[in-house]
């Protein structure tokens, strides 16, 4: 049987990878999209080979609509973007909460068995624990911070999952994506804002100061898009139902050691200036990802492969930065 998915976010970044591989193994595939933030010409390579449904996750019709015929659910709708999280919380959670009962109500309406939910690494905001595995807690620490909107409106789309997930699916998986990153990432995340900045400073001079937030020394664990999709199907081929798995890589980079390798790239020192981090910022991120080890993932690519791609399309595409399509 050729299994029918639907991806809601399909023409974002971690979306669109999701969806080519889909396409390219075999599977039937549609696309929930409004492309508010997502872009078609991701899936370029694929045109023609997936239906796409432009529509917003909050209309239920749509939702329905989309879920028609289909034999499971990838849900990554959502608003990402740091900036975002800052200026409209009431819409990541609006579009976070009301997708997620769409969905859900969608799937149950449909007799779809199976959904696989993007979480995300910030559902544990200020981890107690390093490497961060998927059984410590998940906190909101200060409500009155509009940043903690993503994370909050991702830990309640995990309870639903799971709960609505017990009574009504014999497959309901969450995955928590780790700081992917890859060409044509969106302009909101760490290594394009970065490149982006760098580019600009770089004139005729060999050494150029950075202004940053924080002191260079918070750390991420920053994963390639490539292996993050070979980790995804891992999951989708031998994920266990309600359990939650960490997608991404043991390995700690400093903002201090991205920034250097960043300027090695270009071919120039940089010098950081340090400033003020913004309240709620994390000052180290590396997921626990035995679990996902288990299924058998290994990543491939290191920080320095994966850089040079992405800084070299952000070089290439700047101009696409105010431009959607």
């Amino acid at each position: 049987m050729n299994k029918k998915f639907l991806v809601t976010g399909g023409t974002g970044f971690i979306g669109s990878a999701i969806v080519k591989s889909l396409i390219k193994t075999g599977y039937f595939v549609k696309v929930l999209d409004n492309q508010s933030r997502g872009s078609n010409r991701r899936l370029k390579e694929v045109e023609g080979r997936f239906e796409m449904i432009k529509g917003d996750i909050r209309n239920m019709n749509t939702v329905q609509r989309a879920c028609k015929g289909i034999d499971s659910v990838i849900h990554l709708a959502y608003i990402n973007g740091t900036e975002f999280f800052y200026t409209k919380p009431e819409l990541v959670l609006e579009v976070g909460v009301k997708g997620m009962m769409n969905v859900l109500d969608a799937c149950i309406s449909n007799n779809i068995e199976e959904i696989l939910l993007a979480s995300s690494s910030e559902v544990y905001q200020t981890p107690a624990v390093i490497p961060t595995s998927e059984t410590v807690p998940l906190t909101v620490p200060d409500p009155l911070n509009s940043r903690y909107s993503y994370g909050g409106g991702k830990i309640i789309s995990e309870l639903l999952t799971i709960n609505y997930g017990r009574k009504y699916f014999r497959k309901a998986i969450i995955f928590r994506p780790h700081n992917v990153y890859g060409s044509d990432m969106g302009w909101e995340h760490v290594i394009p804002q970065l490149t982006l900045r760098v580019r600009k400073l770089v004139k005729d001079s060999k050494v150029i100061n950075l202004p940053i937030q924080g002191t260079g020394k918070e750390t991420r664990a920053f994963i390639y898009i490539d292996d993050f999709v070979t980790g995804f199907n891992k999951i989708l081929q031998k994920g266990k139902h309600l359990e939650i798995y960490n997608i991404g890589v043991m390995e700690e980079t400093s903002i201090q050691e991205l920034i250097l390798e960043i300027g090695k790239i270009y071919g120039i020192k940089i010098k950081i200036v340090p400033g003020k981090l913004t309240p709620g910022s994390t000052q180290r991120r590396c997921p626990d990802i035995s679990k996902l080890k288990k299924l058998g993932f290994k990543p491939k690519f290191d920080l320095v492969m994966g850089l040079q791609e992405t800084i070299q399309w952000y070089n290439d595409f700047a101009h696409l930065q105010f431009k959607n399509d």
